[in-house]
């Protein structure tokens, strides 16, 4: 009798290796595209122009004890005004916009132009808070509708944007800082709206987090503000 001696097949352990380092090559090729895509506008929000009759009509409250509720074109209808709508009022990165609006300010009284806010939500101590970062009036818009016609949100996207790290440690060695109480995925921006019926000078939305406003630009814009006082006087 014959016997037969059986081999085992014995697999080349290069051809795993190569296989893992395929997968590997391809898993971080397409982390590398998300991140590509992430830091271009291709997914970003897109807004849509606000009208001077659609902020006229928008409903404001003050923040005293005894709220009143009056329609926003008041802030502007004699002298014209700058308004900032705050993403969220503890965000160290607003605060940041707050200040630098705010160092415009003797030059906006010299042009008396008023400065105001707006924000979403009264929560805590969070608009006491702002108030050293911001010289103006503030009042609620309960409604969200400085942030719209087209309300935008920016999620979890933004913190893989190149953009919006830079502008985290520019806040940051600029000295700003803040806390994590409230909604701060919809976006704010900022206006200058002339006097009566002038219309909307400038319209600033913010594309991401701690896309600033550029304070040269709102300077500008209010000074093209003519007041109704100097109109009429015209006439």
């Amino acid at each position: 009798m014959s016997s037969q001696t059986g081999k085992k097949e014995t697999r080349d352990p290069s051809f795993f290796t190569m296989g893992m380092w395929s997968i590997g090559a391809g898993a971080l090729g397409a982390a590398a595209l998300a991140l590509l895509l992430a830091n271009t506008d291709i997914f970003l929000s897109k807004s849509q122009k606000a009208t001077l009759d659609y902020l006229e009509d928008i409903e404001l409250k003050t923040l005293d004890t005894k709220p009143r509720i009056f329609k926003a074109k008041e802030l502007w209808e004699k002298n014209g005004a700058v308004i900032m709508a705050v993403r969220r009022p503890g965000c160290f990165l607003c605060r940041e916009e707050a200040a630098e609006l705010s160092s415009l300010k003797p030059k906006l009284d010299e042009l008396g132009v008023p400065l105001y806010a707006v924000v979403k939500e009264k929560i805590k101590t969070e608009v006491k808070d702002f108030q050293p970062y911001f010289k103006g009036e503030v009042f609620l818009d309960e409604k969200k509708m400085f942030y719209g016609p087209q309300r935008r949100k920016m999620m979890f996207m933004g913190f893989v944007r190149l953009g919006v790290w830079s502008n985290f440690f520019r806040a940051r060695s600029g000295g700003f800082s803040g806390n994590l109480e409230g909604e701060g995925f919809i976006l704010g921006g900022v206006f200058v709206v002339g006097a009566g019926k002038q219309g909307i000078l400038l319209e600033h939305r913010e594309k991401e987090f701690g896309d600033k406003v550029n304070p040269v630009s709102v300077l500008e814009a209010a000074r093209k503000i003519k007041p109704q006082t100097l109109v009429s006087e015209k006439k």
